[in-house]
């Protein structure tokens, strides 16, 4: 009787703690807790593996493509700003030929050869687009010409269907910049802002091209002043 009235049962706290304890011990040990940066790189940007030694061997491409863009963009939206009474983009047809063109199409082959794929396409969209844009600029080639019915390139440069045109032209060009803005997003912030801006002046550009095709002259030399290109090339 002495026995039975000292000893103590157990409580079922008593006996669930032990198991709680080993559960916890289990949970904890297989767990495996990742930082949110690490599970981007990991699986959201994952490294790309390079064929052969390229990355080593040859200098990084992508300033001598930065430059180009740069010294293009500013020089044309000064330009188009109309800073110390400039006033056409004849007097500087180089930029879009042999400077942003140039360079960004060399930084392109070389980005090609060190396998940067997003910086190839990115130097490759703006060479062709300052090349395009280039002939247009060029007085020697008359291209609005064809829109005149005598021939006659101010005329043609004044018509509905040359300015319509070209204000088309730089939508399309407005809606491609912006599907890079969206992948530039989670990659690089600085690459998201100029593409942003690159975007929204392409589009108010096509704004004043509208606008002298409609005859609202005022209201597109506002809108040409209006230039983001220039925020983009700095």
């Amino acid at each position: 009787m002495a026995y039975a009235t000292n000893h103590q049962h157990p409580s079922i706290q008593d006996r669930l703690e032990p198991a709680e304890s080993n559960l916890s011990k289990v949970t904890s040990s297989g767990a495996v807790t990742i930082s949110p940066e690490l599970f981007e790189k990991l699986y959201l940007t994952p490294k790309v593996p390079h064929a052969g030694d390229n990355i080593k061997r040859f200098a990084n491409p992508t300033p001598l493509g930065f430059v180009g863009f740069v010294i293009s963009t500013m020089t044309f939206s000064m330009v188009m700003m109309g800073w110390g009474g400039s006033n056409g983009l004849a007097g500087v047809a180089g930029i879009f030929f042999f400077v942003g063109p140039l360079l960004l199409t060399l930084g392109l082959i070389f980005e090609w050869i060190m396998g940067n794929f997003f910086s190839m396409m990115v130097m490759g969209l703006f060479a062709v687009f300052w090349l395009s844009f280039g002939l247009i600029q060029l007085p020697t080639l008359a291209l609005s010409s064809a829109y005149s019915p005598t021939g006659d390139a101010a005329e043609g440069a004044a018509s509905v269907g040359y300015n319509a045109t070209i204000a088309l032209y730089l939508i399309v060009w407005g809606f491609a910049l912006f599907t890079f803005f969206i992948f530039t997003l989670k990659t690089n912030m600085v690459f998201a802002g100029i593409f942003l801006f690159v975007t929204v002046a392409a589009w108010v550009l096509s704004g004043a091209y509208w606008k002298v095709a409609s005859g609202d002259y005022a209201m597109a030399g506002q809108l040409q002043k209006v230039s983001l290109f220039f925020i983009s090339g700095m």
